[in-house]
């Protein structure tokens, strides 16, 4: 089967599309037929070598933390799922993987997929998989949005951006979103009540908020000023200053500055697929690119400038 690997640490070009064996499911796992996959922040961490602890430095290494497909087969003490199933799913991020989510087959234990939600394509779904779950968990579980509150989405026309954008809405929030002006018209249509033009906003323009969500881990402690009385805050974006930022943000008790990794299981992508299928979130996909094109995929979306996902199209 086809799978794309890092081959050494670096730029985009590093990443090759190899011909390597199939893998077959053990005891609890399955075994996916990849339809799609997208390129997150964390692929593009790993290639470049900013995740060793993580990664190992041996290779090949995997790459792909998201997929879209079918089942294939199972392994044993596997009962909720049978060849043909189309599901969606997620490697772990903070496993070595030497095939990943971006390859023809992926092998996955069964906790880590869900059904897909119908009335989506496989490039649709795997849109989703990574950035609906981060902006689901980072809004329900990390700073519990209630009705009615003021949300700020930092980094609005990102994939986390855009998905947390619709979510926040749909969870009853006045949404107002941080991003490109160009992007604003998009932003509006996806739920969001104000749009600000990030080159032209600063921190100390806006707000109070009640909940701040950042995609983009930079000038954390002035936006973390930007909190009412109670607010939370909590980003994505990780970065040496952005973690620094967050220890110190500590002796604020409710209003620090809080992060997390996200790592849905079947529960939250089942949840996450209600959403979709409601009508509560869409995907929104920027670009296609064959397997084959992966290299450019990643230039894309280091590129940035651009609202929505990066999406791989993998045919078996």
């Amino acid at each position: 089967m086809k799978a794309a690997q890092i081959m050494s640490f670096g730029a985009p070009d590093i990443l090759r599309v190899t011909e390597t064996d199939r893998p077959s499911p053990g005891a609890g796992e399955v075994l996916v037929s990849v339809e799609a996959s997208s390129v997150n922040g964390h692929d593009t961490i790993v290639r470049a070598g900013g995740l060793k602890m993580v990664s190992g430095r041996k290779f090949p290494i995997g790459v792909g933390l998201d997929f879209a497909g079918v089942v294939v087969t199972t392994g044993p003490d596997v009962d909720d799922y049978r060849a043909g199933d189309r599901v969606w799913g997620m490697v772990h991020p903070r496993q070595r993987h030497t095939v990943a989510g971006a390859a023809e087959y992926v092998v996955v234990p069964a906790d880590r997929i869900s059904p897909a939600p119908a009335g989506v394509s496989a490039v649709e779904a795997a849109s989703l998989v990574v950035a609906g779950s981060t902006a689901l968990i980072a809004l329900r579980d990390s700073v519990g949005l209630a009705d009615g509150e003021r949300v700020l989405v930092r980094g609005a026309a990102g994939g986390v951006g855009t998905a947390a954008v619709q979510l926040a809405h749909a969870m009853g929030g006045h949404v107002t979103a941080l991003a490109r002006d160009h992007h604003a018209a998009a932003l509006r249509d996806l739920g969001a009540d104000m749009v600000l033009d990030y080159a032209t906003t600063t921190s100390d323009q806006i707000g109070p908020f009640d909940i701040i969500l950042d995609t983009v881990g930079s000038e954390l402690h002035c936006y973390r000023g930007r909190l009412a009385k109670g607010g939370r805050m909590v980003t994505v974006g990780l970065s040496g200053p952005a973690l620094a930022a967050i220890a110190a943000s500590t002796i604020h008790g409710s209003r620090r500055i809080r992060t997390f990794s996200a790592n849905p299981n079947s529960a939250v992508l089942d949840d996450l697929a209600d959403h979709v299928t409601c009508g509560a979130l869409r995907p929104v996909v920027h670009s296609v690119y064959p397997l084959t094109d992966i290299a450019s995929a990643h230039e894309a979306f280091e590129r940035g400038g651009v609202i929505g996902k990066h999406v791989l199209a993998v045919s078996n």
